[in-house]
């Protein structure tokens, strides 16, 4: 019987990857300031456990596991769209740090303020959410426009933080915007408890436009992900979809820091291991993934 070949980036466990070295770059990490007087959160926020998702808690691990640079994302459930920590510590940590802002498509400051952070704070993404209109939550709205129009003349990433169900509005932006790199965050929230077989056909559509990436940061994340413990077996096999679907060159690792938090079934160093080790994975689709991608996404030469 004549066999297929896999896909030039799937290759058997005999590939030792991680002995190549290859720079790291964690592409999803909040960060949480222990001081609430200089930077006081939203009412009602979403807190992580005591001591978690601190400057210091992020280097520890990064230091510890070979990690060079993360992309900080601005924790909108716990500080809302007030971006003041996560500016100051992108302005203080340029060499590892890239920022990525959250800001409400319905304020009409908004555009300008993303301007400023890039400028003045070296801010290197914007998480885009949807607006809202008369209709509910909308993508196609003309504040989110406004900011992407505000990322591209800036030349700095959109990260889309949206489900499946928003995917055609999505597609209908990125053919808007072709010159615009943009990542969806947690790859349209796949996660093991939900639909995956609905957010597998979004990713396809959206996975069509090449200046659409995707963040790999979910394999562990909601309440029932990775039951079966370390390395998560259960859903490689999505995971290799997903990394099929966009080829490595357009994926990018997240541990989605701190994981005590956001995803409690792994430790950091678990979360990279199985990028590092466990996939089936050729050692230039790690190198991409691990960093490759980020690097030309968030840590451009300038």
């Amino acid at each position: 019987m004549e066999r297929t070949a896999p896909p030039a980036h799937a290759v058997g466990h005999e590939v030792d990857a991680i002995m190549m070295p290859m720079p790291v770059i964690d592409t999803h990490a909040h960060l949480f300031s222990p001081d609430e007087k200089k930077y006081p959160p939203r009412p009602n926020p979403s807190r992580p456990p005591a001591g978690a998702g601190t400057l210091e808690h992020v280097r520890r691990e990064m230091n510890a596991n070979g990690v060079d640079r993360i992309c900080a994302v601005q924790v909108s459930g716990f500080y809302g769209f007030d971006n003041r920590f996560i500016c100051n510590a992108s302005k203080a940590h340029p060499d590892w740090i890239a920022g990525i802002c959250t800001l409400d498509p319905n304020d009409p400051h908004s555009p300008g303020l993303l301007e400023q952070y890039v400028r003045d704070y070296g801010i290197r993404g914007l998480r885009s959410v949807p607006g809202r209109g008369p209709d509910g939550r909308q993508l196609a709205h003309p504040g989110v426009r406004a900011l992407w129009k505000t990322a591209l003349d800036n030349g700095i990433t959109v990260n889309l933080q949206i489900g499946y169900r928003h995917a055609v509005e999505a597609d209908r932006l990125l053919g808007e915007f072709p010159d615009l790199p943009v990542a969806l965050d947690h790859t349209l929230r796949m996660q093991a408890d939900g639909p995956v077989a609905e957010t597998l056909a979004a990713l396809r559509i959206l996975g069509r436009r090449g200046n659409c990436h995707t963040k790999m940061s979910f394999i562990a994340n909601g309440p029932r992900g990775c039951q079966d413990g370390y390395p998560c077996r259960s859903f490689h096999k999505v995971v290799m979809e997903v990394v099929d679907i966009f080829g490595p060159e357009r994926c990018a690792w997240g541990a989605h820091f701190p994981l005590e938090k956001y995803s409690p079934a792994l430790t950091y160093a678990q979360a990279l291991k199985i990028y590092r080790e466990e996939l089936p994975l050729s050692a230039e689709a790690r190198a991409a993934i691990l960093g490759g991608t980020a690097a030309k996404l968030y840590f451009p030469p300038r």
